[in-house]
């Protein structure tokens, strides 16, 4: 993070998740070095990375329904 730029650098220190995704991701400290203000596209793709995008934990939660349902299902056949 040498070249970044000072207020850069202080946000990413309050951000230990976008650190990480920088450190897993290198090309964004090319992006970032050139460009600050790619710092909101940055945080995006952090967080498809990490999964937390709506759709992700829509997804998520009907998975874990539905193998909920699957489990409900198997102790209702247990009881038969």
């Amino acid at each position: 993070m040498i070249a970044m730029n000072q207020e850069l650098r202080q946000f990413l220190t309050t951000r230990p998740d976008l650190i990480n995704f920088i450190r897993f991701n290198p090309i964004w400290y090319r992006y970032l070095s050139r460009d600050p203000l790619r710092i909101t596209e940055m945080e995006k793709e952090a967080k498809r990375y990490y999964g937390k995008t709506l759709s992700q934990k829509v997804e998520k939660v009907g998975n874990n329904v539905q193998m909920l349902s699957m489990l409900l299902q198997f102790t209702e056949m247990m009881k038969d």
